[in-house]
């Protein structure tokens, strides 16, 4: 294939500043939206195991639309079609005079629809805890706000930890899909590279690089968190 390689112009100073740009863009996004799905998330898979059925209906129902509802279904929902249906003041502050509306949208729909996914992993850890333990602290007095204060999340938290960092990884990675609406993070920064300088090879590996970079980050921390928060009997070796 002849192909001019030309690995230096990452670093001319425009491009570099593109990619610098996009990593921060990316971490913004991938970390607010990370925020907003533990709070709605936990709140969600909380409420998805309590003895009260509304509350389970409700949690379950806003599950099973937000995590079967494409991300980039959503992205465009929120952008495109939240501010044409909401009274209309609201929709042209929407449009007009919110700041950085792409951030706030892609955070927006980014977190609700990982806050799905990250209710099943809260779900799955209360329950795994077993209705021994449950038993126990009803026997002893305890509410059920207690229980689940006391009993049911501190131990679940800790054993979710491994299937977390998944979720943690893939929300880094969801962020690219943010550039359809107009978010210059690092995937449309090496688009934009690739376009001005027509090395995409170049760019494209250099945006692979920095995502594997992130991925072996948190994978590492991930590890040291799950052996400081493991239980003995639960995860692993007692």
């Amino acid at each position: 294939m002849d192909y001019n390689w030309n690995w230096g112009v990452l670093f001319e100073e425009q491009y570099l500043s593109w990619l610098i740009s996009g990593v921060g863009w990316t971490f913004s996004v991938a970390l607010s939206a990370w925020v907003l799905a533990l709070l709605v998330g936990v709140l969600i898979g909380v409420g998805r195991t309590l003895p009260n059925r509304p509350i389970a209906f409700l949690c379950t129902t806003y599950v099973e639309i937000f995590r079967n509802v494409p991300l980039l279904v959503q992205l465009f929902l929120w952008y495109f079609v939240v501010p044409e249906i909401v009274p209309q003041d609201m929709g042209r502050w929407m449009k007009r005079d919110m700041p950085n509306p792409e951030f706030v949208t892609a955070v927006i729909g980014l977190g609700l629809y990982t806050a799905s996914r990250v209710a099943e992993q809260v779900r799955a850890g209360i329950n795994a805890v077993g209705k021994g333990l449950v038993a126990a602290s009803y026997a002893n007095g305890f509410s059920t706000a207690q229980t689940y204060r006391y009993v049911l999340l501190p131990i679940s938290f800790r054993l979710i930890v491994p299937p977390m960092t998944s979720e943690f990884l893939t929300i880094f990675k969801n962020s690219s899909l943010a550039l359809t609406i107009g978010l210059l993070e690092l995937t449309a920064q090496s688009q934009q590279i690739a376009e001005y300088t027509f090395q995409g090879f170049e760019a494209y590996t250099a945006a692979t690089i920095i995502y594997v970079v992130i991925a072996l980050m948190a994978t590492v921390i991930a590890q040291m968190l799950e052996k400081y928060t493991q239980i003995p009997g639960f995860v692993g070796k007692a």
